[in-house]
């Protein structure tokens, strides 16, 4: 069928669908245990795998000197982890108190995490080292179906005047899918004004373009409404607090939880977590024991029903308690220029001088206006799977199934469950396996920890040598160098 349709055929063992962080971490595990560069091709339509993570965190105010939330040892550059950001950026700066703040975390300071920019200068060089570049194939996805014969063929667009054809298709025993999010959720009222005014300006995601408030709000002052709770809404809040302090501004800002946190809250005096003012705290988006430790072991061991009451115990919008910026908080309070406000914003409508009227209700059945000059959503990424071409495919044709979280049923492999394809295997790792046996999906480690477990059940099936002591230890001392594999 393919052949008749005119679609040059290309074969490759591998084939990795994304070509972000999620590809990249793979492919640096599978060229640690012998993979050579001829075995992967990564499709993307990114030149570099940090390429779309850096311009979330760059728009959602997370420039490349700022800290990201992330554990010091979680570096996608580096599966054994040491050293550590930490001392990266301890040797790097000859700064002996970013050491000692890992040392006296978090009770004496807060929580170490690097620096964006440290990110991408150690994924560059790891690229560089593994060769990435020499994998990339560079188009946008369409479809992953099975082959009659097993495998599957990986279809897509190559970039315009590369190919005389408008389809190409990879031919391989496996593929793994690294999407990403689907795309931008929006609030249900804020997607209705922005459908029924056309107005992308005013109201506007923490994950698009919107430098343009901010530059706004130095020429006059304003009123922001910010919506959300944590890393993306805390992220926002600072930058438009650093704006008023640097700059002399008046800027109000109006922040509105759907969900307000009085203080400690938790089901049990050992499941307990920070809050106050509106905001639950916590340091990364999951304890650290559902990174390795007890709580991953019970998700292993849960299923169905049992595993979402836990998940929904764990989780929740949560971000890191921070000096600085508790300290331009109080100070908002106490000047009267920031409002933490609990309300359901029923609607949103223009205003005849060019504002913006917020129409809310609170718990007692109080009802209220607000104007404000903007709003910033920062509800997150959590469209559904249905809006991406290649996951909707699958779903529709591939035999992928939804879990109980509306994302791809996964096996311990991380092989999608359903979409079996004779002796071929598909992975998926990142935010499209939420909602399975491992909670920590959307993490650096979690991206490593998939990582490692396709790579294992890739070294049962004779693709990949088997990563053992010996050539973990060799291969780490390779990493330390800096020389080429």
């Amino acid at each position: 069928m393919v052949a008749a349709a005119g679609i040059p055929i290309f074969d490759a063992p591998l084939v990795s669908v994304g070509g972000g962080l999620g590809s990249f971490t793979l492919v640096d595990v599978l060229r640690i245990q012998g993979a050579p560069p001829s075995a992967i091709r990564v499709v993307s339509l990114s030149d570099r795998p940090w390429q779309t993570w850096q311009y979330l965190t760059r728009v959602s105010q997370l420039p490349a000197h700022e800290r990201i939330r992330s554990d010091a040892g979680a570096r996608p550059d580096n599966i054994w982890g040491f050293p550590s950001y930490a001392l990266h950026e301890a040797w790097r700066e000859r700064s002996p108190k970013l050491v000692w703040q890992v040392l006296t975390e978090p009770v004496l300071s807060d929580f170490f995490s690097p620096r964006a920019g440290t990110v991408f200068s150690t994924v560059q060089r790891e690229a560089e080292r593994i060769s990435y570049p020499d994998m990339l194939a560079k188009g946008q996805v369409r479809m992953v179906r099975r082959r009659g014969g097993g495998g599957y063929f990986t279809v897509l667009t190559p970039p315009a005047g590369t190919m005389p054809t408008k389809r190409v298709a990879i031919r391989s025993r496996y593929v793994h899918l690294a999407v990403g999010y689907p795309g931008l959720k929006f609030l249900d009222d804020l997607q209705e004004f922005r459908a029924a005014y056309n107005d992308y300006h005013r109201v506007v995601n923490a994950y698009e373009s919107h430098e343009h408030v901010y530059e706004f709000l130095k020429t006059r002052p304003g009123v922001v409404i910010v919506r959300g709770a944590g890393i993306v809404a805390s992220r926002v809040l600072q930058r438009l607090m650093d704006d008023r302090e640097r700059y002399g501004l008046q800027t109000q800002i109006v922040q509105m939880f759907r969900t307000f946190v009085t203080g400690p809250h938790g089901p049990s005096l050992w499941m307990r977590r920070k809050g106050g003012d509106g905001w639950a705290y916590q340091a990364f988006t999951l304890p650290k024991s559902a990174f390795g430790g007890q709580l991953k072991a019970q998700f292993r061991r849960r299923e169905g029903q049992d595993r979402a009451r836990l998940a929904k115990t764990v989780g929740g919008t949560t971000t890191p308690r921070l000096r600085h910026w508790q300290r331009q908080m109080g100070e908002g309070r106490r000047g009267g220029w920031y409002h933490a406000v609990q309300a359901v914003v029923d609607r949103v409508e223009p205003t005849p001088d060019g504002r913006l009227v917020s129409y809310t209700s609170s718990a007692d059945g109080t009802r209220n206006r607000v104007v404000s000059d903007f709003i910033i959503d920062c509800t997150g990424l959590e469209a559904d799977m249905a809006e991406h071409r290649v996951l909707a495919d699958l779903l529709e044709h591939g035999g992928a199934r939804r879990n109980g979280a509306g994302r791809l049923t996964v096996g311990h492999s991380f092989e999608v469950v359903g979409a079996e394809s004779g002796d071929g295997v598909l992975y998926a790792s990142g935010a499209a396996t939420a909602g399975n046996h491992f909670p920590a999906v959307d993490s650096f480690l979690g991206m490593q920890t998939a990582a490692l477990d396709i790579a294992a059940d890739l070294a049962r099936r004779g693709f990949v040598k088997r990563l053992g002591p010996v050539r973990s230890t060799r291969q780490w001392l390779k990493w330390a160098a800096g020389r080429r594999i």
